[in-house]
Order: C-alpha cells, then structure tokens, then sequence
C-alpha cells in the first residue's frame, strides 16, 4: 500500500507523464474531428507537458508541493493552443492545493485534482461538456470519492484513470461535432494518457529511465563566441532572494534598480523577493535590498571574467530572463502571423512585435509574453489571429507587468481589418476595442488547404490530399479540383454582398495564378474593390477576405 507521495515520486510520474504524451501525440492529433493539417491536440499537449519537465530536470525540485509548483509554473509559460492552456491550468490549482507540502496523501492527492479542474473550469467561458474538462472533472470526482474512506493513492488513481476512460468513451456522445465524426475528444484522451503513465510510475512497472525522461542535464548550450567584452555594459550581474519582512512594495525596489544598472528583474510573492540586475555597484544594491528583508541567498558573477571563460561554449546554467522595454508610448501592439508576406504587412501596419505562430505551430504563453514585455509601451494589444492561440495568449495577462488586452482575432484577415480599425495616438482603450469588435465582426474568411489525412466528416468524404475550402470556420467542401473549390467559395461570399475582397496567396503560389484568382472573383462582384497580396503563408493556398 502507498499511502504518501513525495517530491522525488512525483517528480518520476511528471516526467514519465510528459514521455508517454510525446509518444502519443500522433494517435492523439489523428483524433482531431477536422482533418486539416494541424498540429493540434497530441503536439499542443506534449509540448506544454515537455515545458514542465524540462523545468524539473533542471530544478530538480525536493518535495511534492516544491515538484508541483516546478511543473505548473512552467507548463503556464509553455502552454500551446487552447489544450495546453487547460492542461497547465489543471497543473496549476493541483500545484496550488499542495502548496508547501513535503508529500502528499491520497485525500491531498485528491483535492488538489480537484482544485484542478477548479482552476479549468473558471478559466474557460463556456465550458463544454464532452472534453478534457469533463475527463478531469469526473477522474477528480472518483477521486474524491475514494479518498473518504481509501488511504492508498494507487488505488485512488486507478478509481480515477477507471473514471476517466469512461467519461472519455462517453465524449463521443456529449459533444455534437465529435458524434458526427465519430471519435473521442482528444484532449481527454491525452488527459488519460497523463493518469496511465503516473499510475504506472507510481507502481513501478515504469521509470523516467526506461521512458527516455531521465532526470539529466540539458545538453544544450549556448555559443557566446561571437560577443566582445565590450558588448557588456555592466560588470557584474547580481542576483538575490530577499525574506519579506515589512510591507515595503517591490515596486520601489523595482524603481530603484532601473537607475542604477539594466536587465532588472523582480518577481515578488508574500513571503519573497527574487531579483536579478546587471549593475556596477552591487553593494549599493544589496544596502537597499536589506530595507525590505533578510538576504536569503546571494550570487555576484562578473560577466566580463565569465565571457572569457565561456567563450568556450560552456553556458551558465540559468540565463536571466531580459527586462522588459520602458514605455515610451501608451499603447502597442503584438501580432501572431506566419507567412514573410504577413509579418511585412503586419509591421507596415504598425505591429510592434510580431510573433511567428497559426495553424500548425501554436505559440507558447511566454512566446506571446516576450513579445508584450519587449513592446515599449504601458498597454499592449494582442492579436492571435487564430482561435486556437486565444486561450495561450489570454494567460500573458496576469504574467506581465503591463496591461494586456486580447482582441481575438481567429484569422489573419481578420487581425489585418482589426488593427486598421485603430488609432493607437487618437482614441481611448475603450475606442479600440469596439472599433477592432466592430471590424472582426465584419470579416468573412474563407481558407483553401488540403486535406491531411482521409476523413468523413458531417456528410462529406474527403481524401487525403485533396483541398479543402473553409468558410469562417465551417467546412464548406473538398475537392480535387482548386478552381471549383474556389468558385464555390466565390458564391458563398458573394451572399455576404462585400465591399472589399482581398486575396491573400500562399508561399506555394505563384503571382500570376493568384492574380488571375483574383480577377475571377472580381468578375462576380465587380463593385468590390479587389486587392491581391503576397502573403507567403504555410498551409493556406489562399485567405480571401470578404468584408
């Protein structure tokens, strides 16, 4: 019987967790209803599980509470697509509940799966039952349930995985769109994929060894070769833990730092002060550390002494994160786009980061966040330009010191007509946001792709490799045949009565054959102004806006 979990167990079941989802992503992603091609639900996941334990391999954390809380913090920075943002939201309230604690017991086992699907359920709008949260949601139930009277946390997961692979074989029924498909819902199915291998660790019966997710170093390091010296503004790099021990804000200390150094950091709880600067004096800034609280732990490194030894090509081994850009600006603006012909016209626009990411290659939180935080600006707008990276972007809010605003924007045509819509110089928040709310509302998009793999979906056989055409979402049809998939798609936003059509072509397409794409359609709504552009996006042939 097991009647406690600590840190070096969990541990062992979260990176064998994070292996066994890197060997299912595949299996997982094929259960995705639409057969575009996407990376999807399988990838999503196991990349969000891998951010986790690539943490605990490097922190090699001690006990339960310590290993949760590794784990959570970094699967919420490296969360993709609205999968991975649930799952790193169920990591983090299970983290929450075992604050603190050096092992766990089946009852707190049991409530911090709770807290989970907690913390899941209050992030979502609009639950629907028949996903991941309904999996976790019932696994966490059964739990409970077992808790009350049972003390063994195997057993406790075993009732749990039971619970989860019958309310996954029921998602085929709950949700409408997977009953027309007939499949499972993915992410439940990943979510019980997590609870197998941590039962199986939890057993013995695997290892992080013998999964391939051994607790080692990373094996990657970085070149600093190719910088001078004298690239180094400041000598020493200083960082420091204080113990809270007054009321004093950190933002004073924040403030104080920004005078006398650069690539100043502080990240503040109730209990703690972690700070890191680049500074010539770090007496001075440890006499001021002191007004807030006892120095916990201390590290001065000099940089120019470490150059020359890492020039080698020895990394240290936790890089400080960069300091975000002083606001030179009340608003800015961060784009996610693929596509060399997108990012172009995104920055003639005004974008003032652009963030590589759409179908195929959702972005992580702190991909998004990165780019807030080097924005030079108090307030910034986010445009995902896909439905699937909304979720990942919405998590930037609490993470950033500066006000984050989503506008979510599904498509690029959409983000394109969102951000023509505003005056970042003239108009209020408020101004913008309805401006941008009011031109989303007016772009029709219609995307040709191609068919990733064979599928029958809501009365429509469709073979791999042929193209598919999309409208606003919906799928309209597949065909062998581009030019008849385009004509469709002509007529349907043809209905829409547009003022403006504009023709976004693909990096697989040539200029002439989207010119004369666009002059048919030209043809059937001469009244519409027509603009064709090199978009050189992956995946989509084409992106036609109607609006």
């Amino acid at each position: 019987m097991r009647e406690t979990i600590d840190g070096a167990s969990l541990t062992s079941m979260l990176l064998c967790a994070a292996a066994a989802l890197e060997r299912s992503k595949q299996h997982i992603n094929a259960l995705n209803v639409f057969p575009v091609p996407d990376g999807d639900t399988g990838t999503n996941m196991s990349m969000t599980m891998g951010a986790g334990a690539a943490e605990i391999r490097r922190k090699k954390p001690k006990g339960a509470g310590e290993a949760a809380k590794c784990a959570a913090d970094a699967l919420l920075r490296g969360a993709r697509g609205n999968s991975g943002v649930i799952l790193s939201l169920l990591f983090r309230g299970f983290a929450k509940s075992l604050k603190g604690k050096e092992s766990c017991t089946a009852y707190d086992f049991a409530r911090a799966m709770g807290e989970g699907v907690e913390a899941a359920y209050n992030a979502v709008m609009k639950p629907a039952e028949g996903t991941i949260l309904t999996v976790s949601r019932l696994a966490a139930a059964a739990a409970s349930d077992f808790a009350e009277t049972g003390s063994d946390i195997a057993l406790l997961l075993s009732c749990a995985l039971e619970s989860a692979r019958d309310a996954l074989a029921q998602t085929v029924d709950q949700n409408p769109v997977l009953k027309k498909a007939g499949v499972i819902d993915a992410g439940g199915k990943g979510y019980v994929v997590i609870l197998e291998a941590m039962l199986a660790s939890l057993r013995g019966e695997i290892t992080p060894e013998s999964c391939g997710a051994e607790l080692s170093e990373p094996s990657e390091a970085a070149d600093f070769s190719h910088f001078d010296a004298d690239d180094i503004t400041f000598t020493y790099c200083t960082e420091f833990i204080i113990g809270r021990e007054n009321g004093k804000s950190a933002d004073l200390l924040r403030a104080f730092l920004q005078q006398i150094g650069d690539s100043a950091v502080v990240v503040d709880d109730e209990e703690l002060i972690k700070t890191h600067i680049h500074t010539d004096d770090p007496g001075k800034v440890l006499t001021e550390a002191l007004s807030y609280g006892s120095l916990l732990k201390i590290k001065i490194e000099n940089m120019r002494e470490q150059h020359s030894e890492l020039s080698g090509g020895v990394a240290p081994h936790e890089a400080p994160p960069s300091a975000p850009a002083e606001a030179e600006k009340a608003f800015g603006t961060v784009v996610v786009c693929a596509g060399k012909g997108m990012a172009e016209l995104f920055a003639e626009l005004g974008a003032d980061r652009i963030v590589t990411g759409g179908q195929t290659m959702n972005p992580s939180t702190e991909d998004i966040l990165k780019a807030i935080e080097a924005t030079p600006a108090s307030a910034v707008f986010v445009f995902p330009n896909n439905k699937n990276i909304i979720m990942a972007a919405e998590q930037c809010i609490p993470l950033s010191g500066k006000r984050v605003i989503i506008i979510p924007t599904k498509t690029m045509p959409q983000g394109v007509s969102a951000l023509l819509s505003m005056d970042l110089s003239a108009q209020s928040e408020d101004e913008m946001r309805e401006n941008a709310r009011n031109a989303i509302e007016s772009v029709h998009t219609a995307l040709i792709t191609y068919a990733a793999r064979d599928s029958d979906f809501d009365g429509h056989a469709i073979k791999a490799g042929e193209y598919l055409g999309l409208l606003d979402g919906a799928l309209l049809g597949s065909s062998a045949d581009i030019g008849a998939l385009l004509g469709l798609l002509g007529e349907k936003l043809d209905a829409f009565s547009p003022e403006f059509l504009t023709v976004y072509y693909g990096e697989d397409v040539d200029a002439a054959t989207a010119q004369a794409v666009g002059s048919a359609l030209a043809e059937k709504r001469p009244s519409a102004e027509m603009s064709v552009i090199n978009g050189a996006q992956p995946v989509y042939y084409y992106m036609i806006a109607a609006e």
